[in-house]
């Protein structure tokens, strides 16, 4: 294709296209973008941010996807492939941004106001993929449309570089677009916000996080607030509500015959087995994970520093046809829309079998991913067998308004107020205690796809923080109930890793974390995180072989790798 043939509006904007198409860091089938495995590559940070996060077991078995143990266990080192597929789907996605500006600069038949809504997404694009590579990997390339030589050295902090592009985004996007999957300004003040909280910027952070919670709207207009029924983020009949700030667009089924655009970074996190999926048991929620759901019976509270002495009660080592009672005791009601629980309704699927649905009980544990899953009502439109393993229309949200409630609690107890930090914590609370967002039992057990009953399925109990109770106990309490917030309501989403390094508590959550799991399940025996080493990721060897100049590396690796 000559460069003359896309210098002009339709070429922009379809590149611009292609620079969104990045999102899901797929090229197709199971391949990344750039190659290697889709999971590598996949948006949801699966891996990278929930798995070493201690969210969820690897799942399957030890012998299937190896490579992602040693991510699980802290000891991967710099050849692992996994993160050489990761680093490729994002410096393409950089890649695209970067042409979409190099070739509107030189395109003539555009108005000022178009060029300026091109580069305002563009920009945002750009930021958002190295908002990424700034997660794993720290210090990483700059390049942008006007770089000449790609061998750039990872020797100078890229925050100034993605904070302008956000600026930029945020100042020139409109407040609504035409089409949803479009960002708007608000998804680039809720990114803005973000990126100065990852700085420790929080009086920025709280300044922007408050306009955005007043005043923010969706990309197709709705003002900014939480769905009344929690599960709604998860369906795509839902995809245009209230909740979404920035979510990446996935489709199923829609070439049969081409690239599937249907979450296939996640294609092997359905349940295994006897279950009507086929494929491939891994992304199992840990059972750390779950004690986390556990509410005192008195407060509706949660255990913030003691919940693993309140566990939840679970099958694990009994077999499918044996009998197990669910846990009778208190909890928080987002569990069963997080984890398949054994006797619990699993969406319209039936109640969740156990042992049955899991490949290997011993090393990834009882409990099945659920927010990744679709409904069987709606399994003609939401399934993708395009390839092998299942792929569905769930779109993936990178930022929804729950999270930016938490970030902004974050920002007040931070540099603000407790009283307003618990207030947003309190909204999303609110929330998980509303009866209309719960699990329900079915009518007919026999017949799931019969409908729900009025009973609930297990023995919830949440509550708000009593008035005054962060005010009174001070910000180290604050704190601490903002971050199990934040565990609980975006558990699986892939966030939990680089939250707690930011937090700084790295270290002393995952290792706990291996004392605990690491008794039960076999996947993350003897795992162990090193402060200063494990915050970030290795940059990929193939990477800084690549890089070699007049006989030397210009990238650097990162210490203690």
């Amino acid at each position: 294709m000559t460069k003359e043939i896309i210098t002009n509006k339709n070429g922009v904007n379809n590149l611009l296209i292609g620079a969104y198409a990045a999102l899901d860091g797929m090229a197709g089938g199971n391949s990344a973008l750039g190659g290697g495995d889709a999971y590598a590559g996949s948006p949801s940070n699966w891996i990278f941010g929930a798995i070493a996060g201690g969210d969820a077991s690897k799942g399957s078995d030890g012998s299937d996807q190896p490579g992602i143990d040693p991510i699980a266990r802290f000891y991967a080192d710099a050849t692992n492939s996994f993160f050489n597929g990761k680093w490729k789907a994002l410096y393409e996605g950089v890649k695209r941004t970067n042409d979409v500006l190099s070739i509107l600069s030189q395109a003539t038949d555009l108005t000022a106001d178009e060029r300026i809504q091109i580069q305002a997404q563009d920009k945002f694009l750009r930021a958002h993929y190295y908002f990424e590579l700034k997660k794993m990997w720290n210090m990483v390339p700059w390049i942008d449309e006007t770089t000449t030589i790609f061998n750039q050295p990872n020797n100078t902090d890229i925050w100034p570089k993605i904070t302008e592009d956000l600026k930029f985004a945020y100042d020139n996007l409109p407040a609504t677009q035409s089409e949803i999957g479009r960002v708007n300004k608000w998804a680039a003040g809720a990114y803005l916000a973000k990126a100065y909280l990852y700085q420790h910027k929080f009086t920025e952070a709280r300044e922007l996080f408050d306009v955005v919670i007043s005043s923010g709207v969706t990309s197709s207009g709705k003002k900014y607030k939480l769905n009344e029924e929690f599960a709604d983020n998860f369906k795509p009949s839902k995809e245009d509500n209230s909740e979404v700030v920035f979510a990446i667009q996935m489709s199923a089924n829609v070439d049969a015959n081409g690239p599937s655009l249907g979450n296939n970074g996640d294609m092997l996190n359905f349940p295994y087995g006897e279950s009507p999926f086929g494929c491939c048991g891994f992304f199992q929620p840990s059972i750390d994970l779950v004690n986390h759901f556990r509410t005192d019976a008195l407060t509706g509270l949660p255990y913030l520093t003691t919940y693993n002495d309140h566990a939840v009660e679970n099958d694990m080592g009994i077999k499918g046809a044996e009998p197990f009672q669910p846990d009778q005791g208190t909890l928080d009601p987002r569990l069963d829309w997080t984890a398949g629980r054994r006797g619990v309704p699993y969406l319209d699927w039936g109640n969740y079998p156990g042992e049955p649905w899991i490949r290997d009980q011993r090393y990834g544990g009882p409990y099945g991913p659920k927010k990744n899953i679709y409904w069987q009502a709606t399994r003609a439109t939401d399934e993708d067998k395009t390839t092998w393993a299942p792929g569905s229309a769930i779109n993936y949200l990178v930022i929804r308004f729950a999270d930016v409630l938490l970030m902004g609690a974050e920002a007040e107890a931070q540099a603000g107020s407790l009283s307003k930090a618990q207030e947003y914590v309190d909204i999303v609370r609110a929330r998980a205690a509303n009866p209309i967002g719960w699990v329900y039992k079915y009518q007919d057990e026999g017949n799931p796809l019969g409908g729900f009953s009025t009973t609930p399925a297990a023995n919830y109990k949440i509550n708000e923080y009593p008035a005054g109770d962060f005010s009174g106990k001070g910000k180290a309490y604050a704190l601490s109930a903002i971050y199990f917030e934040r565990k609980i309501e975006l558990a699986m989403e892939g966030h939990r890793f680089f939250d707690l390094v930011r937090w700084g508590i790295a270290d002393t959550e995952l290792n706990a974390y291996f004392n605990y799991q690491g008794k039960i399940t076999s996947d993350v025996r003897n795992g162990k995180y090193i402060k200063g080493r494990n915050d970030i990721y290795p940059i990929p060897q193939r990477q800084i072989d690549l890089s070699r100049a007049n006989g030397a590396a210009v990238l650097k690796q990162n210490t203690g790798y």
